[in-house]
């Protein structure tokens, strides 16, 4: 029986961050997937994140936040546990964690380029 703190998607055989482009993943079934930047950051899992895409959902006219006119990149990514990846990016956002089995369906939704 698993345990809540069990993963439930082992890890990645291989993380390959492309600090302004996306974060390239190898699963160790030999799958690859890509997401881009503005899919991590926008995806993110920290509660002013789900906050801000629900808002966007429940109302049209939502006004975006203003963002800085540099480009958004990934500063760094450190591995949490044995169970997810935090990524701090360039806008000071560095609260939302991806665990291997949300990065893995984000992948899925995203292009493999």
């Amino acid at each position: 029986m698993n345990s809540p703190n069990e993963p439930t998607e082992p890890p990645p055989q291989a993380l390959h961050l492309e600090k302004s482009r996306g974060l390239r993943v190898t699963w160790r079934d030999g799958s690859t997937g890509f997401i881009d930047i503005v899919t991590l950051r926008r995806m993110s899992q920290s509660a002013d994140a789900r906050q801000e895409r629900e808002s966007q959902s429940s109302n049209p006219l939502h006004i975006l936040k203003h963002s800085s006119a540099e480009p958004l990149t990934a500063l760094t990514a450190e591995l949490v546990g044995n169970y997810a990846l935090r990524i701090r990016f360039s806008d000071g956002h560095d609260t939302g964690l991806f665990s291997w089995l949300y990065l893995r369906s984000l992948a899925s939704d995203a292009p493999n380029i």
